[in-house]
Order: structure tokens, then C-alpha cells, then sequence
């Protein structure tokens, strides 16, 4: 798994008039907790927190106070208008044996079904996977070129990666290729609906 290294600054829980004036300067607040240790309170810059990867799971070294810690992303709560982060939770993996996590989907190949006028749709973008902090994937790829028309794929079809175990539901769909018939159909029963719908 990727690992990135970020610097924090620490911070006093509690000072709103703080939590104003640090926010208008570009941080925000971070708390760090975990399995028997110590919670701890910081700073991250949006500079920094935007530099981090996404679309994929990666731990995080961070330093904070001269010390340093191996954690992972574990929330990240936005205000209201959903773009802005407002804060971040790291969790702390120095005590953790195994650990659940979503980890992102990559899907590769073209379906042949869609060589043959189908839609693909994928319907689940992550999978929950169990283990070791060292043995966790940045995400996992699924070659979907063999998925013809009308086929499903689903959680029981993925190959977990080496030391990782997949907790979704195995007959839970992940990808599937939509038949042209299939979708015109849908249209042709929204567009009646929309129809009755006018005339009343």
C-alpha cells in the first residue's frame, strides 16, 4: 500500500475562537485515536490534505510534536455545501492486528459485451477487506473483459488480494452489462409513464 508522509501541527481542543482563526488561515482540525493509544489533537494544512492521493487507500505517516505515527484516513467530514472539509479522523495502527476497510474498485478492459451495443454499469465502486495493516492493497483491480451481454459480476467473482479477505455480501452485484433490449424497454416504460402522468 502507498505510504505518504505529512507533518501536523498540534492543536488545543476546546478554543473555538482558535478553530476560527486556524480554519481562516487553511487548517483543519485532525483528531488521532486507536486501539490503546492515546487520542491525540492537530493541525492539517489544506495544502496537504488536498495533495493527498485519491481514488485509492494508502497510509498516512504523520508527525506530530517530534513523533511519529502510522495511520490510516479513516473519516473526513465536509461542511455543508459538501466540498469544503471541516475535519479529519486518522486512526492509529500502532496496536492493530488486522483492520476493515473499504478499498476502491478499478475496473480494466473493455466488456465484450459492450463491443456488442450493451452498457456496462458498475454498481459497486469499493469492497470491504480485511487485514493487515502491511498486506492492504491501494485498490483492487478487476479485468471486466470477459462480460458479455447480460452478464453479472458479482463480490463471489473477485480474487481478494494475497492476505486480504472480502467481507461484502458474495452474491452482492458489483458490474454488470446492460442488454440493448434491457434499456430500451426502461426507456420506453419512463417515457409511458411520463405520458400518463401528462394527460392527468
Amino acid at each position: 500500500m502507498k505510504r505518504v508522509k505529512v507533518k501536523l501541527e498540534p492543536r488545543t481542543p476546546g478554543k473555538k475562537s482558535e478553530l476560527k482563526r486556524r480554519r481562516r488561515e487553511g487548517y483543519i482540525p485532525v483528531e488521532i485515536y486507536g486501539k490503546g493509544v492515546k487520542n491525540a489533537h492537530a493541525w492539517i494544512s489544506v495544502r496537504d490534505f488536498l495533495s493527498l492521493p485519491h481514488g485509492e487507500t494508502f497510509m498516512m505517516e504523520v508527525e506530530l510534536n517530534g513523533e511519529k505515527r502510522m495511520c490510516i484516513l479513516k473519516d473526513i467530514q465536509y461542511g455543508w455545501l459538501g466540498d469544503n472539509p471541516i475535519h479529519v479522523d486518522l486512526y492509529d495502527l500502532a496496536n492493530v492486528q488486522e483492520i476493515e476497510v473499504e478499498v476502491p474498485i478499478e475496473f480494466v478492459g473493455t466488456p465484450a459485451g459492450v463491443e456488442m451495443g450493451g452498457t456496462f454499469e458498475a454498481v459497486m465502486h469499493t469492497l470491504t477487506v480485511k487485514a493487515k495493516p502491511s498486506d492492504l492493497p491501494d485498490k483492487i483491480t478487476v479485468d471486466v473483459s470477459n462480460l458479455g451481454l447480460g452478464d453479472v459480476l458479482h463480490v463471489r467473482d473477485i480474487k481478494p488480494p494475497e492476505g486480504c479477505l472480502i467481507l461484502d455480501n458474495p452474491e452482492e452485484t458489483v458490474a454488470l452489462v446492460i442488454e440493448p433490449e434491457a434499456e430500451a424497454e426502461e426507456e420506453g416504460t419512463e417515457q409511458a409513464e411520463g405520458e400518463v402522468q401528462t394527460s392527468e
